[in-house]
């Protein structure tokens, strides 16, 4: 089984959307070296991470946003 579960992490957004775009921005900025807000991760892939932060309320993924970075 997924940790985080798909049904866990969309009561944390407002669409899947919106999930898939957080967590592919968060793993690109720890690709690139930025660093974990978790003490012990349980992934070790980049976008395992980003899920894990967006679910521990580490990152919050705000309403809109998406929408209005991409115009």
């Amino acid at each position: 089984m997924l940790y985080p579960s798909i049904d866990e992490m969309m009561n944390k957004v407002d669409s899947k959307y919106s999930l898939v775009v957080a967590s592919s921005r968060r793993a690109r900025q720890l690709r690139e070296g930025g660093k974990t807000l978790l003490n012990a991760p349980k992934s070790h892939k980049y976008v395992g991470v980003a899920l894990e932060e967006i679910y521990a309320d580490m990152i919050v993924v705000e309403p809109g946003t998406e929408e209005e970075n991409n115009k």
